[in-house]
This record gives structure tokens, C-alpha cells and sequence, in this order.
């Protein structure tokens, strides 16, 4: 659907099998911070409904730290890591309690959910994450998703919840992804200024992101502003996944395949589970630095990374290991997995084919990253 129509994008969602819905914290919250069970409630009623009609729902859901502000006391969002995962702790259970209990009035069961970005930097935490979220689904069980923000570190985390939906939405194969925020779409400019204009399709992501101008989070509540969400437009439509982004009172008419919001059309035809790993979540351990020509060649599409092209190896890391390959002034142009352990590495470079078949023996004589292994950035 790479050169898809509005109308076709929108259609998509509307008639999607597998959607992963992620709302932020502004949308559930009040102007104090605090939770707005009215605005989880209006939530759940549509999604329980969809679900209800047959559609498999995914919800990546914000709010445990404001959910418990008012339990432990606080008037704003803590600046403080340690405070800020105290007050998620208790408010995960105070927003899970809202969501069973706002679910189960329509008959539908949800599970719970907790990530952190080293559970999907890993490939086999990625697959167990996988084949539980698939499983809840295949017992029509709506997943609610968090961060693990009661043990997340600033050091490793995702940081908000619009890159974790995108993880998400691969993780399930989802059919579409609406991210639901504070504002009615994407605009030219902050919706503040009077100049601004809702763009109501965009056809290529990557150009629209010269072309507008945004601002961080301002609600006092998220971590999230719309740079974020328009990254995790690009990583979805990237992965061949429709997009929709509007406000959560236009969750309806979005699901519904109205022409709300902003949506986004895909760039490119679905990738394997595996390659989806590689390019979005996992974290390379070290770099193979390749020269002209092997850059040139992976750039191509179709060549694997041979160890005759490459002028050095840098970290400590096993076969199967995910990697960088740099160019030689140290732009990241792909991810990969290793073939080799890293300290195996040096004593292949420079050599051909037929040279390492000859001088280290058969084992050797293949890439030092297969084709079917690397992603391009």
C-alpha cells in the first residue's frame, strides 16, 4: 500500500483485524494531573465495542504515574525518577482496576501488560512478549500494555509510549495503529498560532517531517510530544502498517474509517517478525565498519555484509548478536546480526570467499552478516 490513497488508508483501518490503540496520559487526565475516570470510561466503551464486534484490540496505555498522584498525595507529575516510579507502582493497579472493572460492563476480559525496552532489545524476551500477546488475543482478551515504569530507568526506557505501541503493533501484526493524544492531528504548526492548518493525510512521512513545525509535551502529565509521535508514525508506516492520529474524543470516527485526525500511509510492505526486530528493537552490541564498495553494496538492497569489505570490528559480542555497520566516517547504516563472535572477526577482514575458506576452513567461508539478517536504515 506504499502509494496508497486517504481513502485507502482509512478504509484500512476501518476494515483492520488486529488494532494496537495507544493513549497518552493528557487523554486520560484531568487539567490537574490527576485521573479522569470519565475519560476511561468513553474510552473503553468504544474499544469494548469494537472488540466486541470482532476486531482483536491492543491498548498501549499511559496514565500509572498520573493515576497515583492523588493516592500518594501529589499535586503534579514528580520530577524525580525514584518518586515517579513509586507513583506508578500504585497507579497501575488504580488503572487497571478501572479498566477491568470499565471492560467486563461490556463482557470483555483484558490482561496486563508490563514492558521495558530491554525486553524487547532482546530477541528472546521479543518472542516471549510475542506469544503472549498473540495468545491474549487469540482468547479474545483485550492486552493493556504499559512501560514497566515502577522499574524502567532513565538509562534504558522507552520514554514514552508512542515507541512502545509501534513495538507493539509489530509484536501483534497489527493491521493499523492509532495513537490517540490531546490534539485533533498533525498540524503545520502548533495549533496555538493562528497560521496553523490540520494535515489530514500524509503520504510519505518522511517528507512531512521537513515540512511542519512541533513542540514537545506540554501537558504537565506525558512524556510524550508530537516529535514523538510522528517517529512512531514513521516506524509503523515503515513496517507497512497504516497510521491514524487524532484526539481521543475521535477514537470512534478514527476506528470507523472517518476522515479524522491525521492518517499515514505506509511506505512499504510488511517485513518479517525477525527483521522488524532487528531494525526497531534490538540493541546492537558493537559495529562492523565497512569500506566504499561493501556500503555501497548493502545500500543496494540485495548484498550481504562480506568480511572482504570490511576495515574493522568494534565491541564485544557473540554470533548472532545484533550490530551496526557503519561507513567509514561512522554513519549508521544498517543493523544486522553477527555471524561471528566478535574476537573471530579480525581475522577474517579483508579476505575473500575462496582466501578464508582456504586459510580458517569452510566454517568461515560466508558473510560476516547475511543478507536475510540486515536491515537498512
Amino acid at each position: 500500500m506504499g502509494k496508497a490513497s486517504e481513502s485507502q488508508v482509512r478504509q484500512a483501518v476501518a476494515d483492520a483485524r488486529t488494532v494496537v490503540v495507544k493513549v497518552g496520559s493528557s487523554s486520560l487526565t484531568k487539567p490537574s494531573g490527576h485521573l479522569d475516570t470519565d475519560k476511561v470510561g468513553a474510552l473503553v466503551e468504544v474499544l469494548a465495542q469494537r472488540a466486541k464486534s470482532g476486531t482483536r484490540m491492543v491498548l498501549v496505555s499511559s496514565g500509572a504515574i498520573a493515576a497515583g498522584f492523588g493516592p500518594l498525595g501529589f499535586d503534579a507529575r514528580p520530577a524525580d525518577v525514584s518518586t515517579q516510579q513509586a507513583a506508578a507502582s500504585v497507579g497501575q493497579g488504580v488503572l487497571m482496576q478501572h479498566y477491568e472493572t470499565g471492560f467486563a460492563r461490556y463482557g470483555v476480559r483484558v490482561g496486563q501488560i508490563l514492558l521495558t525496552a530491554d525486553d524487547t532489545m532482546h530477541a528472546s524476551r521479543y518472542r516471549n512478549a510475542q506469544r503472549t500477546l498473540r495468545r491474549l488475543l487469540d482468547l479474545n482478551v483485550v492486552p493493556i500494555v504499559n512501560e514497566n515504569d515502577a522499574l524502567a530507568t532513565n538509562e534504558i526506557r522507552f520514554g514514552d509510549n508512542d515507541h512502545l505501541s509501534t513495538l507493539v503493533a509489530n509484536l501483534v501484526r497489527a493491521d493499523a495503529l492509532v495513537l490517540l493524544t490531546d490534539v485533533d492531528g498533525l498540524y503545520t504548526a502548533p495549533p496555538s498560532k493562528p497560521n496553523a492548518k490540520r494535515v489530514g493525510f500524509v503520504p510519505d512521512v518522511d517528507e512531512i517531517l521537513n515540512e511542519v513545525s512541533v513542540g514537545g509535551s506540554s501537558s504537565g502529565v506525558g512524556s510524550g510530544g508530537m516529535v514523538t509521535k510522528l517517529e512512531a508514525a514513521r516506524i509503523a508506516v515503515n513496517s507497512g502498517i497504516p497510521v491514524v492520529l487524532t484526539s481521543a474524543d475521535n477514537i470512534e470516527a478514527a476506528l470507523s474509517g472517518k476522515p479524522t485526525g491525521t492518517a499515514f500511509a505506509p511506505t512499504s510492505h510488511r517485513d518479517s517478525s525477525r527483521r522488524l526486530w532487528i531494525g526497531f528493537a534490538a540493541n546492537p552490541r558493537g559495529s562492523l565498519v565497512g569500506d566504499k564498495g561493501a556500503i555501497k553494496a548493502v545500500l543496494g538492497g540485495k548484498a550481504s555484509l562480506l568480511a572482504a569489505g570490511v576495515l574493522e570490528v568494534h565491541g564485544d559480542f557473540s554470533a548472532g548478536d545484533p550490530v551496526w555497520i557503519d561507513d567509514e566516517d561512522g554513519n549508521h547504516i544498517a543493523k544486522g546480526l553477527s555471524s561471528f563472535d566478535s574476537d573471530e572477526i579480525p581475522h577474517t577482514l579483508g579476505r575473500d570467499t575462496s582466501q578464508l575458506k582456504r586459510l580458517l576452513g569452510e566454517e568461515y567461508a560466508h558473510p560476516l552478516v547475511h543478507r536475510d539478517n540486515l536491515v537498512l536504515l
